[in-house]
């Protein structure tokens, strides 16, 4: 098997997530020929992909195949917030990580004393956003918490969108000492006026970084060479193929363990993705639940039924439904990240423009293959009272065959027709 080849050969499409390694093997011709899984080995990626990789070249029976690779393995970016006020910077870190990929683990307001940077780190960010005064202000706390962090032992990406005037000197320190610094316009520029999109921006340059994982010393380089693609990236090719074959606007809503994605595309026009790193069917189960609270998807009783199994998810990431009960609880959880992730989505749509046609329900809830479970889950989605003039001509369908990651692999090796057919005998017939 190589990681390069001619459009003659069959592939192992491998997709690498935060909980799951999927691989499927396609025929030259497009054909999905086999399906495995294995959980994603934490320690040494590697291990958990070796397997998966087994597993479909089982069924090659002598099939040339050509390994195509993607992956969102690191999951969902968790973000520090460093800012001068409490509320302010807790709405400010919440409205930044928002379509992200990023969800608010710790928010710190004031200048960073020894004990701050300790509790700082001990809630694990992978980046740290780092925000402090309008322009013309007093830069005296922003420069300080730039000092404070340029020296501290915490080594991930920052994102500094404070006061302008202090922008040089804040980034001048924290370079000082090796600091890997995105800076940005400031996000809240005047008092009262909250200007995320820049911020965001830049936050989501760092989770693209982020999401490709790898973690293992042994494992990185031999990883590194095999991924070449985050799995939003290939899902996006493949949005862009469905919106071409079918001549309509597509919405591909893909609900993850660790994030929800939601890519809309028309034909001949660019793909537009938002990724919630709040929204999840494990790590991020918590975020699903409040998030539809705050939107009024679910009741208060519902959310009561609902807090220990959110929690239960959360810290048991590797679990599957082992009962029906169970089963349907996944198939509630997935459908309210569903919900509040394309509310998000079309939020952020220019206004106009041709209704959505198309919808696709992607995701290891949606492979449950239990008829009734998933209808009901396409009918929570398509009720919903702020969804429903946006979706009202649109159908519904489920990639239970896990087809559209492997489409937009192939599809980005130049391999159209196979992902036409892929997506046409798997997905669309």
């Amino acid at each position: 098997m190589t990681t390069a080849g001619t459009p003659a050969a069959g592939a192992v499409c491998l997709d690498v997530g935060s909980t799951w390694t999927k691989a499927v093997l396609v025929e030259p011709d497009g054909s999905l020929a086999g399906f495995a899984e294995h959980p994603t080995t934490a320690e040494d990626v590697l291990a958990g992909v070796d397997a998966a990789v087994r597993g479909v070249t089982a069924a090659a029976s002598g099939l040339d195949t050509d390994l195509l690779a993607c992956s969102s393995a690191g999951g969902g970016l968790r973000l520090a917030v460093v800012g001068t006020e409490l509320l302010l910077s807790t709405e400010i870190g919440h409205q930044v990580a928002r379509s992200a990929g990023a969800h608010v683990v710790h928010v710190h307001a004031g200048p960073l004393e020894p004990a701050d940077v300790r509790a700082l780190r001990g809630h694990r960010p992978g980046a740290v956003l780092l925000i402090g005064g309008a322009d013309g202000s007093d830069p005296a706390v922003l420069l300080h918490n730039a000092g404070k962090l340029a020296r501290a032992r915490l080594r991930h990406p920052i994102v500094l969108a404070g006061n302008v005037e202090a922008r040089d000197d804040a980034l001048a320190l924290l370079r000082a000492t090796g600091r890997t610094v995105v800076a940005c316009a400031n996000v809240s520029p005047a008092a009262g006026e909250l200007v995320p999109g820049p911020a965001r921006a830049a936050l989501a340059e760092v989770f693209a970084r982020h999401v490709l994982g790898g973690r293992g010393v042994s494992a990185a380089p031999r990883f590194r060479r095999m991924i070449q693609v985050m799995t939003p990236d290939a899902v996006r090719a493949a949005t862009a193929e469905l919106a071409r074959i079918c001549g309509t606007r597509v919405l591909v809503v893909d609900v993850g363990c660790a994030t929800t994605d939601v890519h809309s595309a028309r034909p001949e026009h660019g793909v537009r993705r938002t990724v919630e790193g709040d929204l999840g069917m494990r790590a991020a189960a918590e975020g699903v639940l409040q998030e539809a609270q705050a939107e009024a998807i679910v009741d208060p009783v519902e959310a009561d039924l609902l807090s220990a199994t959110v929690h239960r998810m959360a810290t048991e990431v590797g679990s599957v439904p082992r009962d029906a009960g169970s089963a349907a609880e996944d198939r509630r959880i997935a459908a309210l990240a569903a919900v509040v992730a394309v509310r998000r989505h079309l939020r952020e749509e220019e206004s106009g423009g041709p209704g959505i046609g198309l919808v696709v329900l992607s995701g290891g809830v949606f492979r449950q293959r239990d008829a009734a479970g998933i209808a009901a889950l396409v009918g929570t989605l398509q009720g919903d009272e702020v969804l429903a003039p946006a979706l009202a001509d649109a159908s519904v369908l489920v990639d239970a065959d896990f087809a559209l990651a492997p489409a937009g692999l192939l599809a980005g090796h130049e391999r159209l027709d196979a992902a036409e057919t892929l997506l046409r005998d798997h997905l669309l017939g």
